[in-house]
């Protein structure tokens, strides 16, 4: 016999400031450490509601090993002194483990599984480097038939910007548009809902005394954005994929260290405490596309997330299509034709980096808080994925 569907519900959405990697103010900080401060102001953020009442912790992480292995999600949730009764999973869909983990977290409510559960991400890529620390792949990658499999992400994006036709200097003004609408976000306190402070403690020998001084500093913002950014600047640089490209570090994602975390509670939950809900999660969606072009992913994702959520593009009021490298986040918005104002209003990846499965997590929490703030109804995160797929997760402002 069919069950109905039960509704999920966001509660509290929130995340660290992002750093960039591996020098910046998080290369000395645990992922999980940054988990667990974003778990706790999750928490309490909503504070009628018991902890004994979570469930389950379901977080992202694309390359779970080193500092964030050993199942982070679990360890995380006993090093915030949450109840040892909630439980704990670790996923991995590379850039949208985190946008996957609050739709696993969603569909747990929404079959009647649980009533309160924990979703988001956490990733340092100054701790734990790109593809891990060991990485062995599958020698049959490399045939023929499989050899995008083996590409690496920059070599993808300029097979999608050849394809898709997108010039370097199309590329360059998008990044620059990027650090722009960032830095316009940072001056205006738009990021401020959505921001958890972290206390970064700094160690210094003091050779007088010869002890460790231990200094105290608080961050709160994001550190990528940078406001000399121009089209002279970054038409200076060298494409570094390949030969003849035009795919630069300046119009590609920057590495970076960060976490995000969200509640998510039935309706039932939401009348015996009287909580005020952020959202409602509609809906979520994940294609394939060929490997050697997996920067395109968003494009098939859209689609099958607006249908999942009886939508249609135009219905979104705001998309944060994540900026992995300017060339397919231009082919996406061509493919599709985005209205470019919707997406990422206040910047994204190029400026505010892109610590990979925490990603979906910080975005969510970026739109879900900028759609309240502006009175809009629906928003989107969505993101290509390495390997080849695209996710999209839409939600709506209650």
């Amino acid at each position: 016999m069919s069950k109905q569907l039960q509704e999920a519900y966001i509660v509290s959405a929130t995340r660290t400031p992002i750093g960039k990697a591996p020098r910046g103010m998080f290369k000395n900080t645990r992922p999980d450490d940054l988990l667990v401060r974003v778990m706790q102001s999750a928490m309490a953020q909503v504070p009628g509601l018991d902890p004994k009442l979570v469930q389950d912790a379901i977080i992202g992480c694309s390359f779970p090993e080193g500092a964030q292995g050993l199942n982070m999600a679990r360890n995380a949730v006993l090093l915030a002194g949450l109840p040892n009764t909630i439980g704990g999973v670790t996923v991995n869909r590379y850039c949208a483990s985190g946008i996957t983990a609050i739709a696993m977290a969603a569909d747990r409510i929404r079959v009647g599984e649980a009533d309160v559960m924990i979703a988001g991400g956490a990733e340092s890529m100054s701790m734990v480097p790109m593809m891990g620390f060991h990485p062995s792949i599958n020698m049959n990658a490399f045939k023929d038939e499989n050899v995008g499999m083996a590409y690496g992400m920059g070599l993808t994006a300029e097979k999608v910007a050849q394809q898709w036709k997108v010039s370097r200097e199309a590329q360059d003004a998008f990044a620059v548009e990027s650090h722009r609408r960032a830095i316009a976000g940072q001056l205006a306190g738009e990021f401020k809902d959505e921001t958890t402070s972290y206390d970064i403690i700094d160690r210094a020998p003091n050779l007088a005394t010869g002890q460790i001084d231990l200094k105290t500093r608080t961050v709160d913002r994001d550190e990528g954005a940078r406001a000399e950014s121009s089209m002279e600047t970054l038409g200076k640089l060298k494409a570094v994929f390949a030969a003849k490209g035009t795919v630069t570090a300046g119009n590609s994602s920057q590495m970076s260290d960060g976490a995000g975390a969200l509640i998510l509670v039935s309706e039932k939950i939401l009348k015996e405490h009287n909580l005020t809900p952020l959202a409602r999660f509609v809906s979520f969606a994940v294609r394939g596309v060929p490997p050697e072009i997996m920067g395109i992913g968003p494009k098939e994702a859209i689609p099958a997330a607006l249908r999942a959520a009886g939508l249609t593009q135009d219905q979104l009021d705001w998309i944060e299509l994540n900026e992995a490298f300017a060339a397919q986040a231009l082919a996406v918005i061509q493919d599709l034709g985005l209205d470019p104002s919707k997406v990422n209003p206040l910047g994204g990846a190029i400026a505010l980096g892109h610590p990979l499965g925490a990603t979906g997590a910080i975005r969510a929490a970026t739109a879900i808080h900028g759609i309240r703030r502006r009175n809009q109804k629906y928003g989107m995160v969505t993101m290509c994925v390495g390997a080849g797929m695209g996710a999209a997760g839409i939600f709506e402002r209650m």
